[in-house]
């Protein structure tokens, strides 16, 4: 207890100075009991990095080039940099969209389709 005031009078005090709107969402998107005030931000975007210690931007420009450059347009490009803030991020729907690709590549291989 810091100043006397527990955490849980502390998180009221900072929900009761928020605005109308701000609480509604609060209560409608996280619940009161699930949010909190004070858990420390997320790292920028553009310092996460992958297992490799790659930024997002690092891992698109080494896929890019490895690859010729006609092989590719700009939304070529945002694709795969879409792809590597999701995968870096752990989103959900890039890792499923990253899974399938790989699943449907082996696929295609093993029926001799490539």
């Amino acid at each position: 207890m810091e100043n006397g005031f527990s955490g849980e009078e502390k998180k009221k005090a900072v929900f009761e100075m928020m605005s109308p709107r701000r609480q509604k969402h609060i209560l409608r998107k996280i619940g009161y009991e699930n949010w909190n005030p004070f858990e420390k931000p997320k790292d920028p975007i553009d310092i996460r990095k992958d297992k490799s210690q790659r930024t997002s931007q690092m891992l698109v420009r080494e896929f890019l080039h490895s690859i010729p450059l006609e092989a590719y347009s700009n939304s070529y490009g945002r694709g795969a940099l879409d792809m590597a803030i999701g995968i870096i991020n752990n989103d959900d729907r890039f890792v499923g969209m990253y899974e399938f690709a790989q699943w449907h590549k082996k696929l295609l291989e093993e029926e001799g389709c490539e």
